[in-house]
């Protein structure tokens, strides 16, 4: 099964061109749907980091030099309240999941730019998993709505 198989096409989906610009733009579409799910504020925070850090990665590297689309997908179990977001778009193929984690015990000065913010991912959802399948980079993440 698809990483996002219990996603409804169309329903809650956002598709936009993948700009950095349009973050603000990504972030009051899941923001919205949390805000409606009674999402603790300590994981809107974290989950808010987290989409601007890998939509705005879609932005930079996904099409380059081009441009491209990127969709944004939101479930919300009640259930279990779990929230789920999915990015999904069609540029280069890349797996941030197997990114090596930067070494945050050197200074600022001695470590390597960048990577920081897909450590942060990393650390603060409850999982994120990524597949390519039909040319399209699929990315999911996972976190609780109670911090």
């Amino acid at each position: 099964m698809p990483l996002f198989g219990h996603f409804k096409k169309n329903e809650d989906e956002l598709t936009l061109e993948a700009k950095v610009e349009n973050i603000p733009q990504v972030l009051a579409f899941i923001d919205e749907r949390l805000e409606k799910a009674d999402c603790a504020l300590k994981s809107q925070m974290q989950i808010d980091v987290a989409v601007d850090e890998i939509f705005s990665n879609i932005s930079k590297y996904a099409y380059e030099p081009g441009s491209g689309k990127a969709t944004v997908r939101i479930h919300i179990d009640g259930n279990t309240r779990m929230c789920s977001i999915a990015f999904i778009d069609r540029g280069i193929q890349y797996n941030p999941t197997t990114h090596q984690d930067p070494d945050i015990t050197l200074d600022a000065d001695h470590r390597d730019i960048g990577g920081l913010g897909i450590y942060l991912v990393k650390r603060t959802m409850d999982g994120w998993e990524y597949t390519y399948e039909d040319g399209r980079n699929i990315q999911v993440i996972h976190k609780s709505l109670d911090a």
